[in-house]
């Protein structure tokens, strides 16, 4: 891998990894575009390590004050009536399903899931799906509300996100609306929710990247790097970007370039594999 295609995934992955417009996406057709080739869902999953990174240090204090409850809670009977031992509980159980699924078919995950086709495909519906969580939904219930039922099903969706085009972000966001939570709210604990189940998938790729012919260890920490600078920039700005605006821009994006791909992809310009 050159260092170029080192710096470009590295930038995609920090600026496309908390937008709902699927980072793992854009990783795959720039590969695929500009350098002809796959950078595999190894390359992904330890970049997005730089990412998640950025929401630990962004969110360091909340996380600081939902570890510390939570362990207070499994030591001491009173002090689980705390909300953030409700909230720590809501983050690991939301984090099951892509840690269970993520393991029972990483073989298809790293072949037929990056199949250019499948990703256009994905792009568009499930951009589709987001305008209409957007249009329809309620957006009543803020984070305090969300119970263990909404728990799983975010859950759920975020582990749909395992096959490039649907983002994780994207899918959780779009449930949420769904749901009735507001969007701060549900970005607010999109990010909170990544934490583990990123962290550990870039973890449990990292043999993959060891043993690969793909980039070296130095290039990889270097990709991590510029995905945790542009990240944190991107967390901030998105925080503040839902708070008085809609979805739709990063709908009518994810229809756009679902569309060119599949042009691009019929006129024979890129490969689907």
């Amino acid at each position: 891998m050159s260092w170029l295609e080192v710096i470009v995934l590295g930038l995609l992955q920090g600026l496309t990894e908390f937008l709902p417009i699927s980072s793992s996406a854009h990783l795959r057709i720039a590969s695929g575009a500009f350098f002809g080739n796959d950078p595999g869902a190894a390359f992904t999953a330890v970049s997005q390590i730089g990412t998640e990174a950025a929401v630990i240090v962004y969110f360091a204090r909340d996380i600081w004050r939902l570890v510390t409850a939570w362990v207070r809670g499994l030591l001491h009977r009173d002090a689980r009536d705390d909300p953030d031992y409700r909230m720590a509980w809501l983050v690991i159980i939301g984090s099951v399903p892509i840690a269970v699924l993520g393991v029972l078919f990483k073989d298809q995950i790293e072949t037929v899931a990056r199949n250019l086709w499948l990703v256009a495909t994905t792009l568009i519906v499930f951009g589709v799906l987001l305008g209409l969580a957007e249009r329809f939904g309620r957006q009543e219930r803020e984070i305090t509300q969300i119970t263990v039922k909404d728990g799983i099903l975010l859950g759920l969706a975020q582990a749909m996100a395992l096959i490039p085009g649907v983002s994780r972000s994207g899918g959780t966001i779009t449930a949420g609306l769904a749901l009735g939570l507001t969007r701060p709210a549900i970005v607010r604990y999109s990010f909170l929710l990544a934490i583990p189940s990123v962290f550990g998938a870039g973890l449990f790729q990292l043999p993959d990247i060891a043993a690969g012919d793909g980039p070296s260890p130095v290039q990889m920490v270097v990709a991590v790097v510029i995905a945790f600078v542009v990240g944190y920039a991107v967390i901030a700005w998105l925080l503040k970007f839902v708070e008085n605006n809609t979805v739709y821009v990063f709908v009518a994006y994810r229809i756009a370039l679902g569309v060119a791909l599949l042009a691009a992809l019929a006129i024979g310009a890129v490969s689907a594999t």
